[in-house]
């Protein structure tokens, strides 16, 4: 019996929000129980600024709630997401990093995570998928929620540059619930055997996800890299791999007995790309362990070789509907398969398939450019360390501000850098948008998409007569115009 093809609204999906949930995220918890932790989320900017939240939350009259009197899921997910952004702010949010995290935080933080199947931290989900509204009240249909009509309803800083970087993102989701529609669509029309069905599909498909592409470039418009490295990017770490950020054991949650790990908010912990790359049979191998063979025909169970055990990871930190949808549909993906069985007698099939690689692997061009500017530029300038004088009532001296990349430390050493998941980031970019592309049925997408952008480049050029300039080939041009690309430091969150 052949295995269920998931149905999104099992899994808590809007095939018009997609993972975002299709009700508006709370602006407030209507139970006055919980003014401590309104009052903290409101006052987060300011407490974070003047170095105030630890004696808040230190402070005796900040009580530890119970949850119980919390009475719906969007409650308990507006609870967790604010107490994710405190927490945050707490370990951070000071001369050095705190290795344990009260009680009143953490024993609620942990409850919510343990009901909502999350981790009990920042993640992306309460950053993002849990964190918005619309700007017009009026306009509040789900049509309605793209870039123009969105807004954050909690940062760590107070920022545009903040909230434009979350709604990005959220937008993105958003406009991938088509992605999601003409996914299923096509895995449904496979085991009909309907080709020309799975055709139509696909071509809306590669145009839905051609359309992620110029949301994700409108990220410069509002968040400047030098903010987001230096002001923002502190906040999402983690506590695994950030023994030099000062958590060399993790964080302590209340009066827990042993200290957790766990990688920082990020993008890879996103549904959409890895549905998109299960739907399409795109297989991710370790980072830095080689590609199969050109001429590979098996299935990619057989023959692609071990899994990413990172981008496996980061479904741990999905909410737990969305990550067993991603379970489901991995049972029943199709598409490569029978594109492949089809492919000698439907060329249109294979085009149709072939623009949905390229239009990811095109998307996560377009994230390593991002990268590229976010991190490796701001990482690469030279920081100053002479101390700044910040002035706090309990502590009037003088340290220095966060203005050495993640968290308060100084990366002099590029192959220890760290991203905010806790590891190094653009081999793994650069081999996951290598690897979009080797499912590639036809012949002719197979050598394009499986070259090196730089390399398929150049190809093109001799093939047209045009040369190439040789120097500078270890340079890539991009939205900061010319830098180089090193796969040794971490960073954003990732695709």
């Amino acid at each position: 019996m052949l295995p269920t093809i998931p149905d999104p609204a099992d899994y808590d999906i809007s095939l018009d929000t997609g993972f975002v949930p299709e009700a508006l995220p709370l602006a407030r918890l209507p139970d006055p129980y919980y003014d401590a932790w309104e009052a903290a989320a409101a006052n987060l900017q300011f407490l974070v600024m003047t170095r105030q939240i630890r004696s808040v939350i230190d402070s005796p009259s900040f009580p530890v709630l119970s949850i119980s009197r919390l009475r719906s899921v969007a409650e308990r997910r507006r609870a967790y997401s604010i107490l994710g952004f405190v927490a945050h702010s707490y370990i951070w949010a000071g001369p050095s990093a705190s290795e344990e995290l009260p009680e009143a935080i953490a024993r609620p933080l942990v409850e919510l995570g343990e009901i909502l199947e999350v981790p009990p931290l920042a993640t992306y989900a309460g950053l993002c998928l849990w964190n918005h509204r619309p700007l017009f009240s009026d306009q509040a249909d789900p049509k309605f929620l793209d870039l123009s009509n969105l807004a954050s309803l909690h940062t760590f800083t107070g920022s545009i540059d903040e909230s434009w970087f979350y709604l990005v993102s959220t937008a993105i989701e958003i406009r991938g619930a088509a992605c999601l529609q003409y996914l299923l669509d096509a895995t449904h029309a496979c085991r009909a055997d309907a080709s020309h069905d799975v055709v139509v599909a696909l071509q809306l498909l590669a145009e839905s996800i051609d359309s992620l592409i110029p949301i994700l470039s409108r990220l410069p418009e509002q968040c400047d890299p030098h903010t987001f490295y230096y002001r923002i990017r502190p906040f999402l770490a983690g506590s695994q791999n950030m023994a030099d950020a000062g958590l060399p054991r993790g964080v302590k949650y209340g009066s827990e007995g042993g200290y957790r790990q766990y990688a920082g908010g990020s993008n890879a912990q996103s549904s959409l790309i890895q549905a998109l790359d299960i739907g399409l049979g795109v297989h991710h191998r370790p980072t830095s362990s080689s590609s199969p063979p050109s001429s590979q025909t098996g299935s990619p169970s057989l023959s692609a070789g071990p899994t990413n055990n990172f981008i496996y990871e980061m479904r741990r930190y999905m909410p737990g509907p969305h990550r067993r949808f991603l379970e489901q549909l991995d049972l029943c993906a199709n598409i490569r398969e029978y594109v492949r069985e089809h492919k000698s007698s439907n060329s249109a099939l294979t085009l149709a398939y072939d623009a949905c690689l390229a239009m990811l692997r095109s998307f996560r061009d377009k994230h390593i450019q991002i990268v590229s500017r976010y991190i490796i530029l701001q990482a690469k300038k030279p920081t100053s360390t002479a101390p700044a004088p910040v002035h706090t009532p309990e502590s009037p001296g003088l340290f220095t501000t966060k203005r050495d990349g993640l968290a308060t430390v100084v990366v002099n050493d590029k192959k220890n850098a760290r991203g905010t998941g806790g590891t190094a980031l653009l081999p793994f970019l650069k081999q996951a948008r290598d690897e979009t592309g080797e499912p590639a049925a036809g012949s002719w997408a197979a050598r394009l998409l499986r070259d090196d952008a730089f390399v398929a480049k150049r190809k093109m050029r001799d093939a047209m007569g045009l040369g190439e300039r040789h120097q500078d080939q270890d340079k890539v041009v991009g939205l900061a115009g010319k830098w180089n690309v090193d796969d040794d430091y971490g960073g954003i969150c990732h695709w």
